[in-house]
Formats: structure tokens, sequence, C-alpha cells
């Protein structure tokens, strides 16, 4: 699934010009880290983005930070978002406004890479907000400086290899029937259900919903929820894209209207806003 695409309008996307640059992670570090979006935004004026849930942890590494607000959901809203947030699995929306320059790199993590490089319970970070320095200390600091010294975004990405490769060699596992659970979710993007699931690996339900939701921050039907979106987002965005009800029917949906409500519920906008560009919502 392109669980790193953020699903917002295209609109959202064409109105902030900037050097984006994306690099490839390591092979060594293939299963836990799944790639790296360098950007460079000039000076904005104030404007507010909609972020759908992703199936990847974020971490933005802020060479130049700007100023960023929430807006959604409301336990959050006013909150300022600190520099270099990392950002955990979330089950609705993110709406933000930012406003001035902004230089930096977005770091994908698999739930496992994530697990391992903080070493801790990922439902610490579910649908939170979080200075990457609280999380691995003084680190924090000095791979940023290391990464704005470098020569060119190939060099900081480079540095970046290193220090991961370094931190998640030794770093904790996640329960295999955990990691299980989460592959066959990725690979069967709303098509399979949690009893299947739990039979699977030999757990019941219960005891599968409780660790999986424990170590990955979700249960194992949230996490569905957005595989299923992000599949009938990519289907939607394609060259020849099929017909709405058929793209519900591949995907899993009941019907149309499923896929319409199950959209609105977790982008804050319907297919249509999401394909013909709409502008944002502030709520």
């Amino acid at each position: 699934m392109a669980g790193w695409t953020l699903v917002v309008s295209r609109r959202e996307v064409a109105r902030a010009p900037a050097e984006r640059v994306f690099g490839r992670p390591r092979a060594r570090l293939a299963g836990h880290v799944l790639s790296y979006v360098a950007h460079d935004f000039p000076q904005m004026d104030l404007m507010p983005w909609r972020m759908a849930p992703l199936a990847v942890i974020t971490v933005v590494l802020d060479l130049e930070a700007p100023y960023r607000r929430l807006l959604a959901p409301e336990p959050l809203a006013g909150q300022t978002l600190p520099a270099s947030p990392v950002l955990g699995l979330r089950n609705r929306p993110l709406v933000l406004e930012q406003s001035g320059p902004s230089r930096g790199i977005g770091v994908a993590l698999t739930p496992l890479g994530a697990y391992a490089l903080f070493g801790l319970p990922l439902r610490d970070l579910a649908n939170a907000n979080i200075a990457l320095a609280d999380l691995i200390g003084d680190d924090a600091g000095l791979l940023t400086e290391q990464i704005a010294e470098a020569p060119g975004w190939a060099a900081r990405f480079r540095v970046l290899d290193d220090y991961l490769e370094a931190r998640l060699r030794d770093g904790p596992e996640l329960a295999r029937p955990v990691q299980g659970a989460w592959r066959r979710l990725m690979a069967s993007p709303g098509r399979l259900r949690v009893s299947a699931l739990a039979d699977e690996i030999g757990w019941t339900r219960q005891h599968l919903n409780s660790r999986f939701r424990e170590q990955i921050g979700l249960t194992p039907k949230t996490v569905a929820r957005i595989s299923r979106l992000h599949h009938a987002a990519s289907l939607l965005s394609g060259p020849s894209p099929p017909s709405w009800s058929e793209v519900a029917h591949r995907c899993g949906y009941a019907d149309q209207p499923h896929l319409n409500r199950d959209f609105r519920a977790l982008t804050g906008c319907t297919p249509t806003e999401y394909l013909t560009e709409a502008p944002v919502s502030r709520g």
C-alpha cells in the first residue's frame, strides 16, 4: 500500500512550491525505514494542511522549523507542534496551519522500526505529536547538526542511514505474532477479517486486539481501515482509474456510500474533493 503517501487534495500539494528530494534508505534498513523525503519550502503565508492517517510513524527532522499550530482534531486544537516532531499512527485526520520557511527531512518508519528506535510501546505515540528530543534525548540535536553540515541531500540521507542503522541494530523487537499480523493487514488492505487473522496466528481475537494495540498503537480493525483507504486512494489517483463502484468492490467496501463515508471520516474530505483539488476546510 502507499502508506507514505499523504492523502491530501492535489491543490494542497500544488499550492506550495518547494524543492522535494526523495531518498531510498540503505538496504539493511528494509523493514524498518521506508523512505526519506527532503523538503525546502520558501517563506509562506499562513495556510492550513490536512493529513489523513498513515500506516507509518513519521519523524520530521527540522533544519529550519516553520510555525505549526494544530486546528483539528478538537482535543489537540490550538497546540503548536514542537521542532522535529514525531507523528504516531492516527485514526483521524490531522489539520494544521503552517507559515514561514521550512527545511528538513521526513522519515517514514514502520512500526517495527519505530519500536526499535524509540524503545517504547507505540500506543504511547498513537494520535500524538511528540518532540524527537523527548524520545531520543541529546541525539536529536546532534543528529540535526550532522545532517545540516552534510554537503547536499544525498549526503544527508547517508548520515541518517548511519545513525538509524546503529540505533536499530540492538533495538527491541515487536512480538513476532504482532509483526506477522501487521504484515498480513498491509498485504490484504481491508479484506482480512480480524477473527480470521487471530485464527492464523493462534491467538484469541481479544488477545490479538490487546497486544496489537499496545505494540502498534491502534487496533487491527483500524489499521485495516487505513490500509483500505490508501488502496482506494491509489486506485482513484491512477492514470486510468476504475469507477467508484469498482474501487469500492476491489477494496472491500460494502458499496460506494460505504467508501464515501470511510473516506470522509479518515481524510476530512470526500473522494470528489480529493480528486478535484478542493481547498481544505478549516473546520
